[in-house]
Protein backbone atom coordinates (compact mmCIF):
# COMPACT_ATOMS: atom_id res chain seq x y z
CA UNK A 1 0.00 0.00 0.00
CA UNK A 2 2.71 2.50 0.87
CA UNK A 3 4.28 1.54 -2.53
CA UNK A 4 1.07 2.78 -4.21
CA UNK A 5 0.72 5.59 -2.16
CA UNK A 6 4.60 6.95 -3.46
CA UNK A 7 3.88 6.26 -7.06
CA UNK A 8 0.27 8.06 -6.78
CA UNK A 9 2.36 11.22 -4.83
CA UNK A 10 5.01 10.86 -7.72
CA UNK A 11 3.34 11.42 -10.61
CA UNK A 12 0.85 14.22 -8.99
CA UNK A 13 4.37 15.84 -7.73
CA UNK A 14 4.69 15.41 -11.54
CA UNK A 15 1.93 16.90 -13.23
CA UNK A 16 2.42 19.74 -11.06
CA UNK A 17 4.97 20.50 -13.08
CA UNK A 18 3.50 19.55 -16.10
CA UNK A 19 0.71 22.18 -14.91
CA UNK A 20 3.39 24.87 -14.46
CA UNK A 21 5.01 24.77 -17.70
CA UNK A 22 1.60 25.04 -19.80
CA UNK A 23 0.34 28.14 -17.71
CA UNK A 24 3.65 29.52 -18.60
CA UNK A 25 3.14 28.16 -22.37
CA UNK A 26 -0.18 29.92 -22.93
CA UNK A 27 0.75 33.07 -22.35
CA UNK A 28 3.45 32.35 -25.35
CA UNK A 29 1.80 30.42 -26.71
CA UNK A 30 0.83 31.77 -30.60
CA UNK A 31 4.63 32.03 -31.27
CA UNK A 32 5.98 29.00 -29.69
CA UNK A 33 2.93 27.37 -32.02
CA UNK A 34 4.42 28.79 -35.65
CA UNK A 35 7.86 27.71 -34.75
CA UNK A 36 7.13 23.85 -33.80
CA UNK A 37 4.09 24.26 -36.75
CA UNK A 38 5.51 26.72 -39.42
CA UNK A 39 8.47 24.68 -40.44
CA UNK A 40 7.13 21.10 -40.72
CA UNK A 41 3.94 22.44 -42.35
CA UNK A 42 6.53 24.13 -45.37
CA UNK A 43 8.58 21.40 -45.63
CA UNK A 44 5.61 19.29 -46.30
CA UNK A 45 4.20 21.83 -49.08
CA UNK A 46 7.11 22.88 -50.36
CA UNK A 47 8.74 19.35 -50.85
CA UNK A 48 5.62 17.62 -51.17
CA UNK A 49 4.57 19.87 -54.08
CA UNK A 50 7.84 21.09 -55.53
CA UNK A 51 10.03 17.70 -55.68
CA UNK A 52 7.12 15.30 -55.79
CA UNK A 53 6.69 16.29 -59.27
CA UNK A 54 9.69 15.29 -60.14
CA UNK A 55 9.57 11.87 -57.72
CA UNK A 56 6.61 10.30 -58.39
CA UNK A 57 5.17 8.08 -56.39
CA UNK A 58 7.33 5.74 -53.76
CA UNK A 59 6.18 2.49 -52.23
CA UNK A 60 3.07 2.53 -53.67
CA UNK A 61 2.08 6.09 -51.90
CA UNK A 62 2.28 9.66 -53.67
CA UNK A 63 5.37 11.31 -52.66
CA UNK A 64 3.78 13.92 -50.39
CA UNK A 65 1.33 11.06 -48.55
CA UNK A 66 5.03 8.80 -48.13
CA UNK A 67 6.89 12.41 -47.11
CA UNK A 68 3.85 13.47 -44.52
CA UNK A 69 4.23 10.83 -42.42
CA UNK A 70 8.03 11.33 -41.93
CA UNK A 71 7.47 15.33 -40.98
CA UNK A 72 5.19 14.22 -38.43
CA UNK A 73 7.29 12.28 -36.83
CA UNK A 74 10.22 14.93 -37.34
CA UNK A 75 7.91 17.29 -35.46
CA UNK A 76 7.50 15.20 -32.77
CA UNK A 77 11.26 15.34 -32.28
CA UNK A 78 11.78 18.77 -32.87
CA UNK A 79 9.25 19.91 -30.43
CA UNK A 80 10.42 17.34 -27.63
CA UNK A 81 14.02 18.38 -28.38
CA UNK A 82 13.95 22.04 -28.40
CA UNK A 83 11.74 21.97 -25.10
CA UNK A 84 13.93 19.29 -23.29
CA UNK A 85 16.94 21.43 -24.44
CA UNK A 86 16.63 25.18 -24.59
CA UNK A 87 13.64 25.60 -22.42
CA UNK A 88 14.89 23.57 -19.54
CA UNK A 89 18.04 24.40 -19.80
CA UNK A 90 16.98 28.25 -19.27
CA UNK A 91 14.50 27.28 -16.55
CA UNK A 92 17.36 24.64 -14.28
CA UNK A 93 20.53 27.08 -15.22
CA UNK A 94 19.00 31.04 -16.23
CA UNK A 95 16.26 31.16 -14.34
CA UNK A 96 16.89 28.12 -11.53
CA UNK A 97 13.33 27.36 -11.78
CA UNK A 98 14.27 23.79 -10.62
CA UNK A 99 16.33 24.68 -7.39
CA UNK A 100 13.35 26.63 -6.12
CA UNK A 101 11.17 23.45 -6.93
CA UNK A 102 13.56 21.39 -5.26
CA UNK A 103 13.54 23.93 -2.11
CA UNK A 104 9.81 22.40 -1.87
CA UNK A 105 9.08 18.85 -1.01
CA UNK A 106 9.50 18.02 -4.53
CA UNK A 107 12.21 15.85 -5.75
CA UNK A 108 14.94 15.54 -8.80
CA UNK A 109 12.71 12.70 -10.54
CA UNK A 110 9.62 14.70 -10.04
CA UNK A 111 10.94 17.48 -11.50
CA UNK A 112 12.70 15.82 -14.48
CA UNK A 113 9.51 13.55 -15.23
CA UNK A 114 7.26 16.46 -15.30
CA UNK A 115 9.54 18.28 -17.60
CA UNK A 116 9.29 14.88 -20.02
CA UNK A 117 5.52 14.84 -19.89
CA UNK A 118 5.91 18.62 -20.65
CA UNK A 119 7.91 17.90 -23.29
CA UNK A 120 5.86 14.68 -24.86
CA UNK A 121 2.49 17.38 -24.35
CA UNK A 122 4.53 20.19 -27.26
CA UNK A 123 5.17 17.24 -29.28
CA UNK A 124 1.65 16.15 -29.15
CA UNK A 125 0.46 19.40 -29.67
CA UNK A 126 2.53 20.10 -32.63
CA UNK A 127 1.22 16.49 -33.86
CA UNK A 128 -2.10 17.08 -34.06
CA UNK A 129 -2.15 20.53 -36.32
CA UNK A 130 0.41 18.62 -38.68
CA UNK A 131 -2.26 16.02 -38.57
CA UNK A 132 -4.93 18.18 -39.10
CA UNK A 133 -3.85 19.71 -42.22
CA UNK A 134 -2.82 16.51 -44.05
CA UNK A 135 -6.53 14.94 -43.29
CA UNK A 136 -7.29 18.31 -45.06
CA UNK A 137 -4.84 18.04 -47.61
CA UNK A 138 -6.21 13.96 -48.23
CA UNK A 139 -3.06 12.08 -47.16
CA UNK A 140 -4.33 10.66 -44.50
CA UNK A 141 -5.55 7.18 -46.09
CA UNK A 142 -7.39 5.48 -42.70
CA UNK A 143 -8.98 5.89 -39.87
CA UNK A 144 -6.60 4.10 -37.69
CA UNK A 145 -4.33 7.45 -38.44
CA UNK A 146 -6.04 8.46 -34.78
CA UNK A 147 -3.38 6.23 -33.17
CA UNK A 148 -0.62 8.57 -34.14
CA UNK A 149 -1.40 10.71 -31.62
CA UNK A 150 -0.16 7.85 -28.57
CA UNK A 151 2.73 7.44 -30.81
CA UNK A 152 3.67 10.71 -31.08
CA UNK A 153 3.30 11.46 -27.20
CA UNK A 154 5.39 8.59 -26.72
CA UNK A 155 7.74 9.72 -29.06
CA UNK A 156 7.81 13.06 -27.61
CA UNK A 157 8.56 10.92 -23.96
CA UNK A 158 11.62 9.25 -25.69
CA UNK A 159 13.40 12.51 -27.29
CA UNK A 160 12.76 15.27 -24.24
CA UNK A 161 14.33 12.48 -22.29
CA UNK A 162 17.45 12.26 -24.56
CA UNK A 163 17.27 15.91 -24.55
CA UNK A 164 17.01 16.31 -21.18
CA UNK A 165 19.95 14.03 -20.77
CA UNK A 166 22.38 16.41 -22.94
CA UNK A 167 20.73 19.14 -20.87
CA UNK A 168 22.19 17.63 -17.82
CA UNK A 169 25.60 18.31 -19.33
CA UNK A 170 24.91 21.67 -20.74
CA UNK A 171 27.25 24.76 -19.63
CA UNK A 172 25.75 26.56 -22.34
CA UNK A 173 23.32 27.21 -24.69
CA UNK A 174 26.18 26.56 -27.30
CA UNK A 175 26.40 22.74 -26.42
CA UNK A 176 22.92 21.31 -27.88
CA UNK A 177 24.88 22.07 -31.38
CA UNK A 178 26.33 19.25 -30.55
CA UNK A 179 23.51 17.24 -30.04
CA UNK A 180 21.46 18.60 -33.01
CA UNK A 181 24.29 18.07 -35.52
CA UNK A 182 26.01 15.08 -34.77
CA UNK A 183 22.84 13.22 -34.08
CA UNK A 184 19.15 14.52 -34.43
CA UNK A 185 20.42 16.20 -38.50
CA UNK A 186 21.95 12.79 -39.74
CA UNK A 187 18.86 10.52 -38.09
CA UNK A 188 16.38 12.89 -39.96
CA UNK A 189 18.21 12.53 -42.75
CA UNK A 190 18.59 8.58 -42.92
CA UNK A 191 15.79 7.62 -41.34
CA UNK A 192 13.66 7.49 -43.85
CA UNK A 193 11.82 10.89 -43.90
CA UNK A 194 12.73 12.06 -47.03
CA UNK A 195 13.39 8.86 -48.91
CA UNK A 196 12.64 4.87 -48.34
CA UNK A 197 16.23 3.26 -46.31
CA UNK A 198 16.31 0.25 -48.42
CA UNK A 199 17.84 2.66 -50.96
CA UNK A 200 20.77 3.27 -48.38
CA UNK A 201 24.12 0.95 -48.04
CA UNK A 202 23.61 -1.96 -45.71
CA UNK A 203 25.70 -1.18 -43.40
CA UNK A 204 23.37 1.96 -42.99
CA UNK A 205 20.56 0.64 -42.85
CA UNK A 206 21.66 -1.84 -40.07
CA UNK A 207 22.70 1.58 -37.99
CA UNK A 208 19.54 3.55 -38.85
CA UNK A 209 17.57 0.54 -37.41
CA UNK A 210 19.21 1.32 -33.86
CA UNK A 211 17.91 4.59 -33.67
CA UNK A 212 14.67 5.73 -32.63
CA UNK A 213 13.04 8.33 -34.79
CA UNK A 214 12.57 4.89 -37.36
CA UNK A 215 11.22 3.34 -35.18
CA UNK A 216 8.71 6.04 -34.62
CA UNK A 217 8.54 6.52 -38.50
CA UNK A 218 7.60 2.46 -38.91
CA UNK A 219 4.64 3.05 -37.04
CA UNK A 220 3.55 6.37 -38.15
CA UNK A 221 3.54 5.83 -41.73
CA UNK A 222 1.86 2.47 -41.87
CA UNK A 223 -1.16 4.23 -39.57
CA UNK A 224 -1.23 7.03 -41.56
CA UNK A 225 -1.31 5.33 -45.15
CA UNK A 226 -3.25 1.96 -44.17
CA UNK A 227 -0.33 0.14 -44.43
CA UNK A 228 0.43 -3.27 -42.25
CA UNK A 229 1.93 -2.51 -39.55
CA UNK A 230 4.70 -5.01 -37.80
CA UNK A 231 6.96 -5.48 -35.42
CA UNK A 232 4.72 -3.38 -33.46
CA UNK A 233 5.79 -4.16 -29.95
CA UNK A 234 9.83 -4.45 -31.52
CA UNK A 235 9.08 -0.64 -32.44
CA UNK A 236 7.58 0.76 -29.40
CA UNK A 237 10.05 -0.97 -27.27
CA UNK A 238 12.96 0.60 -28.75
CA UNK A 239 10.99 3.85 -27.99
CA UNK A 240 10.38 3.13 -24.79
CA UNK A 241 13.88 1.82 -24.12
CA UNK A 242 15.85 4.95 -24.93
CA UNK A 243 12.84 7.31 -22.99
CA UNK A 244 13.24 5.52 -19.92
CA UNK A 245 17.32 4.69 -20.11
CA UNK A 246 17.71 8.52 -20.77
CA UNK A 247 15.03 9.81 -18.29
CA UNK A 248 16.97 7.63 -15.57
CA UNK A 249 20.30 8.75 -16.53
CA UNK A 250 19.25 12.44 -16.50
CA UNK A 251 17.45 12.37 -13.28
CA UNK A 252 21.11 10.81 -11.97
CA UNK A 253 23.06 13.56 -13.80
CA UNK A 254 20.33 16.48 -12.74
CA UNK A 255 20.59 15.34 -8.96
CA UNK A 256 24.33 15.21 -9.01
CA UNK A 257 24.55 18.97 -10.69
CA UNK A 258 21.83 20.71 -8.66
CA UNK A 259 22.46 18.94 -5.47
CA UNK A 260 26.09 19.20 -4.10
Amino acid sequence: MSNILSIRLFFIRSVSIWSRNIQVWRKLAGPSLMGNFGEPLLYLLVLGYGLGQFVGEVKGLSYMAFLASGVICTSAVNSASFEGMYSAYTRMDVQQTWLGMLSTPLGVAEVVFGEVLWAATKSLISVSAILIVSIALGLVGDAWAIFILPVAFLTGLCFSSLALLVTSYARSYDFFLYYTTLFITPMVLLSGVFFPIESLPNFVQYLVKVLPLYHAISLVRPLMTGGELTFVLGHLSVLLFFGVSAAMLATYRVKKRLIK
